[in-house]
């Protein structure tokens, strides 16, 4: 896997986010979006699973743009 298509993972997934009803929802897809970034890099992906989760269940509570309740 190339540079360019491991830096448009984030990108389309962050854009998503704020598709997502509630902190549960953005979670999982979080966890998800992790766990592949953390696999395809290389890395942990349950570590990824992890960090993804975590921020995407907190991304609304941080004032992260896009990222609100519908």
């Amino acid at each position: 896997m190339n540079i360019r298509s491991l830096l448009l993972i984030p990108l389309l997934c962050t854009s998503l986010a704020g598709c997502l009803a509630d902190n549960t929802e953005r979670g999982l897809a979080g966890a998800a979006t992790g766990a592949v970034i953390g696999g395809v890099s290389g890395g942990n992906p349950i570590a990824g699973a992890v960090v993804g989760g975590a921020a995407g269940y907190f991304c609304h509570d941080l004032n992260v743009a896009g990222c609100r309740n519908q």
